[in-house]
């Protein structure tokens, strides 16, 4: 019987197969979907004549930006395509520091093509291959275009970091910020890595009040913190022999949670001689030294300091700051060339940092405390960023950060670029002339991402009230007749060489945007299910 049946079976021919690739375009179709609705979210605060967006958080905090790694940071975003968007802007953000929207743009546009290169039937590993060879092209035909630029070169530096700063909502202030930022990274530079800028060194500190005007770097140490004066001890001190302490100057506490009881006087007594003395004997030895300003780390465990410890560092007129942040502890001692103490016994002479003064100022509503004239200072910087209200004071520290990446940029990789969507026309006009040289799916996969790259250009004039058709038409045709830093200048309406109106940006801003930009569209067209684990 059931050989019958199996010879009453058709046999399937070996040529013959059915695959169901609905699902999978399904996915596909969903996933880049998504990653467009992530772009069109921030093309309209693309450019310096961009819409500025305000994001409501859960806490009812208000915060106005128009930073396309702060908009897309503060998106709820569930689809995982739409989160490799949100992932590609940070990339962005720590890789060059500026174009952060413009990555994201740009990935949305190369979404768009691919989505009608798969409709006509074109696998996903033919585009994503094309898509590699038009980006490794790109890189290249940039640095062709690239000025090179010596960091003794201040104007050309001031001019980058003014471009970053043009697009943000404290650009009015950009004469003061971008002088500011330049100077800030050329004081941390190392002469034994000249091309290796940590930004961790450059400190910014915000304080409410006054505007952004007032905004000033500080050749020492700036905290927002006033002086435990609480036991009446100095706010001021000349010739200040500073120590950074991580112990806590208080009485020891159980290691477990006990209770210690206490039956009579003589017993209390006892314990608060005890205590009293363990914190004399810790403050002799801190004099002994000769320490006159106590930086202390702040303690999770128990009270740094109590009102004892106070009244006896006052006594010795031994200054005290406490509640330093963990996380300042490094920046802190780089600064004043000094040692961090962990423990009382290990207390000496040589760990102490040395500086002219050490004072409480007054600043607006509140107090900062300053540390100048620091011997033997750290290659560091403090900035102290002013603002009338915190919607324009976090807004400028933000902007301040982008110009300072922007700087970075140009001292690892010392190359300038034209803006103005003028870079974007260029690669365009060249990898269409290219793309006919190419032959079958290939080139035409190259010319959709030429097409593609038009969106920057597109989008500067939409943003800046141009009738953009035109503008990137006009465009089109001075770089067909040669002129290659043509760009869009948006305050004249009109198009302009770029390059004398001094729209540049590190070479670096342009060569990751649009390598990570690819990176991520081939990461979403390779994609064709999604697995969702319990």
């Amino acid at each position: 019987m059931a050989a019958a049946s199996t010879a009453s079976r058709p046999r399937a021919s070996k040529s013959e197969s059915f695959v169901d690739n609905k699902r999978k375009e399904d996915i596909r179709s969903a996933n880049i979907n998504a990653g467009r609705a992530v772009a069109d979210a921030v093309r309209t605060s693309l450019g310096p004549k961009g819409m500025d967006k305000m994001i409501s958080t859960a806490s009812g905090e208000v915060i106005i930006t128009n930073d396309g790694a702060t908009i897309l940071n503060k998106m709820d975003v569930l689809q995982p395509a739409a989160k490799m968007m949100v992932e590609l802007s940070k990339s962005q953000d720590s890789a060059a520091g500026d174009g952060t929207t413009t990555v994201v743009v740009l990935a949305g546009a190369l979404l768009r093509v691919c989505q009608s290169l798969l409709a006509s039937g074109i696998h996903p590993t033919v585009i994503s291959d094309a898509l590699h060879k038009s980006c490794a092209k790109s890189v290249d035909i940039l640095t062709a275009m690239a000025v090179p630029v010596e960091l003794t070169d201040r104007d050309s530096l001031v001019k980058s970091a003014s471009t970053s700063l043009n697009s943000k909502v404290v650009s009015q202030y950009s004469t003061l910020l971008a002088p500011l930022a330049v100077d800030a990274v050329l004081s941390v530079i190392d002469p034994e890595k000249p091309e290796i800028v940590d930004l961790r060194d450059i400190k910014i500190v915000k304080k409410l009040g006054g505007t952004v005007d007032d905004t000033h770097t500080v050749n020492g140490l700036v905290f927002d913190k006033k002086v435990s004066h609480a036991a009446g001890g100095p706010t001021r001190m000349e010739n200040a022999k500073i120590a950074v302490i991580q112990f806590q100057i208080s009485p020891p506490k159980t290691d477990i949670e006990q209770s210690i009881v206490v039956s009579d006087y003589t017993q209390m007594d006892r314990i608060l001689k005890e205590e009293r003395n363990y914190i004399l004997g810790m403050i002799k030895k801190i004099k002994a030294t000769g320490c006159n300003v106590l930086l202390i780390q702040k303690s999770i465990l128990r009270d740094a300091v109590t009102d004892l410890s106070l009244h006896y560092l006052a006594k010795a007129k031994i200054m005290v700051i406490k509640d330093v942040e963990r996380d300042e502890i490094e920046f802190v001692t780089k600064t004043l060339n000094c040692l961090p103490i962990a423990n009382i016994e290990h207390f000496r002479a040589e760990k102490l940092g040395h500086a002219d003064l050490v004072e409480e100022a007054s600043l607006g509503d509140g107090k900062i405390l300053k540390i100048t004239g620091i011997k033997d200072m750290g290659r560091t910087t403090s900035v102290l960023v002013r603002g009338s209200n915190q919607l324009v004071l976090d807004e400028a520290e933000r902007s301040l950060h982008d110009a300072l990446c922007v700087v970075r940029c140009l001292v690892s990789k010392r190359f300038l670029i034209a803006g103005g969507g003028a870079p974007e026309i260029e690669l365009s006009r060249q990898l269409g002339a290219w793309a006919k040289v190419l032959h079958g799916m290939e080139g035409f996969c190259v010319k959709s991402f030429a097409e593609a790259l038009e969106v920057i250009p597109y989008t500067l004039a939409e943003n800046a009230g141009l009738n953009p058709i035109a503008i990137v038409t006009e465009l089109r045709n001075k770089h067909a007749q040669g002129e290659i830093n043509s760009g869009i200048n948006v305050r004249k309406g009109q198009i302009t060489n770029i390059l004398e109106e001094n729209v540049v940006q590190p070479l670096l801003v342009s060569t990751s945007a649009i390598t990570l930009a690819t990176e991520c569209v081939r990461m979403i067209l390779k994609i064709d299910d999604i697995v969702t684990v319990r």
